[in-house]
């Protein structure tokens, strides 16, 4: 779980929100799904090398018998005339990218994390410049066969425009989550279920797809209610 409000650089505006959207996440997850809190490791404001640090470190001790889940809000950016994605930490200055965090990175990391299944959900500004595809491909799948299949899974709150502080996305999408009571929802249902309403109340179109060459063979991750 990753949460930016606060940015050392004054040329770049603080957020009000990501931290306390992580948070609601965070809580979310606990209490309603099976996920175990010395699982999660929760950065607020990180610095880039934070973030590296944290992901070298689930690359280290991840197996292909175990799931994992990324979360980012904060500042992204679009480079229009290189056409690469960035995530900004904390320490990230406007005026130079050396401590920006590269979406290649990004995917090159859930590449190399040797998880059965891994969804990365992005709340920050051209998250959607990770994917493979701009449209999530739909299936017919069993819950068991999605999960037997090996997944690399994105979705963000939208596409190359800027999105809101007020994340619209995060609210649609905890509300489903809180909300559900099937004991199996894999996340390309959990994203078709919230579209329509993220549509409806945001200039943003939000995405969902696989990332690009990451090893994705068709499944999906599943988020398991607790009995």
């Amino acid at each position: 779980m990753i949460g930016i409000d606060e940015y050392e650089d004054p040329k770049i505006f603080d957020l009000d929100n990501p931290i306390k959207d992580a948070q609601k996440l965070y809580d979310i997850l606990l209490s309603g799904y099976t996920f175990n809190k010395e699982n999660i490791v929760f950065l607020k404001n990180p610095k880039r090398y934070e973030i590296i640090e944290a992901l070298d470190e689930l690359e280290k001790k991840l197996t292909e018998n175990d799931n994992l889940l990324i979360f980012y809000a904060g500042h992204g950016h679009w480079d229009q005339n290189t056409h690469k994605g960035y995530w900004l930490p904390s320490d990230a200055t406007k005026n130079s990218t050396a401590n920006w965090l590269r979406n290649t990175s990004i995917s090159g990391y859930i590449s190399s994390i040797k998880t059965k299944h891994t969804l990365l959900i992005t709340d920050a500004c051209f998250g959607g410049s990770i994917f493979k595809s701009r449209s999530a491909i739909s299936t017919n799948y069993a819950f068991q066969k999605l999960y037997e299949l090996p997944s690399r899974k994105a979705m963000t709150s939208g596409n190359l425009k800027q999105v809101p502080d007020n994340s619209v996305f995060l609210k649609y999408l905890t509300k489903r989550l809180e909300e559900n009571q099937t004991e199996y929802l894999p996340s390309e249902q959990l994203f078709f279920d919230v579209k329509p309403a993220i549509l409806n109340n945001s200039p943003n179109v939000p995405q969902f797809g696989e990332v690009k060459n990451a090893g994705d063979e068709g499944g999906d991750f599943i988020f398991i209610r607790r009995k």
